[in-house]
């Protein structure tokens, strides 16, 4: 979508942030459950209650001291990612891909030494990156190997899938490429692409950077109009899952597809941003609408809900 004015983007069905803090946040999402969300070791914590796979578990620390251990663990270990419980937007996230010696590898290649990733896990503890700056705890966690599909796509970061689900169904979905531009994350607002999926399919279908059309990756050069994910049905299944899991009506799901392990859960999201919009070239209001008036007794389960967007919005 290049630049429209108001009245287009209302026939467009686009759905902004007010109208999105107001009818769906605002209605359908109770703030109790916002801690279990906004905390990514209760996320674990929930989504293996309800059978949904996660990244492995290596590691907690809720301590100073027991930064002491942490040095124990990666003698055993190659790779391994860092993150802070309640960080947001991807901040405090430390991915180390291997190791030589002493040193540890960043994907740009950075070496760090084991002094730099334990001053990193006690700024973690400290709160640096949480929500309001409260005490925190920091997670170690399996690193993820991006399917070979989706590797070739991404620059250094790892590929992840974003799906939002209202009151238990996928209604849009988006695959995200990090770039040089966004220092290997995967955050549109910072310069990754945004590619859009289709729901029915698995198929990209459109693709942004910078809310601006793209066809090829700016720094890999692949194109962008014909990738298919593999595992498609099943990582709608899974998106539909957490509606049960967190109890929110109006939801991201962060999804990665690793080459092992497959469809894994890496966060959700109780504000999901809108620029899944631009990166599918098309609304959310028409779907949001279509869920609201359906009848809900008639897809219960996650696989029926599932079904029956692709028959919908495919």
């Amino acid at each position: 979508m290049s630049w429209v004015s108001p009245g287009q983007l209302t026939e467009l069905g686009v759905l902004g942030m007010n109208q999105r803090n107001v009818d769906y946040i605002g209605r359908y999402n109770d703030r109790s459950m916002f801690p279990l969300v906004d905390n990514k070791l209760k996320t674990k914590q929930i989504a293996a209650e309800f059978e949904i796979k996660t990244p492995a578990l290596l590691q907690v620390l809720e301590y100073q001291y027991q930064i002491s251990h942490f040095r124990e663990l990666v003698e055993s270990l190659d790779g391994f990612v860092i993150k802070p419980a309640k960080g947001s937007g991807g901040k405090g996230i430390t991915v180390i891909t291997h190791r030589d010696g002493d040193f540890f590898f960043k994907p740009s290649g950075v070496a760090v030494e084991l002094a730099t990733l334990e001053l990193h896990l006690s700024n973690i503890l400290a709160g640096l990156y949480s929500l309001g700056g409260s005490p925190d705890v920091a997670i170690v966690e399996q690193l993820i190997q991006p399917s070979s599909l989706l590797r070739q796509y991404s620059h250094q970061g790892v590929p992840d899938i974003r799906i939002l689900v209202f009151q238990g169904y996928p209604v849009m979905a988006m695959l995200r490429l990090s770039t040089v531009a966004s220092d290997g994350k995967a955050n549109l607002h910072q310069g990754a692409v945004g590619v859009g999926i289709n729901i029915a399919t698995g198929h990209s279908v459109h693709a942004v950077q910078f809310d601006l059309r793209v066809t090829h990756h700016p720094d890999t050069g692949m194109p962008l109009d014909d990738i298919l994910i593999d595992g498609w049905p099943e990582m709608l299944r899974m998106a539909a899952s957490c509606y049960e899991a967190s109890g929110l009506g109006y939801l991201g799901v962060d999804l990665v597809l690793d080459e092992q392990d497959g469809p894994l859960l890496l966060e959700l999201n109780a504000r999901p941003g809108l620029a899944i919009q631009m990166a599918n070239g098309q609304g959310l209001l028409p779907r949001l609408a279509l869920i609201e008036q359906m009848n809900h007794k008639k897809y219960r389960s996650p696989e029926q809900r599932a079904a029956f967007v692709m028959q919908a919005f495919g």
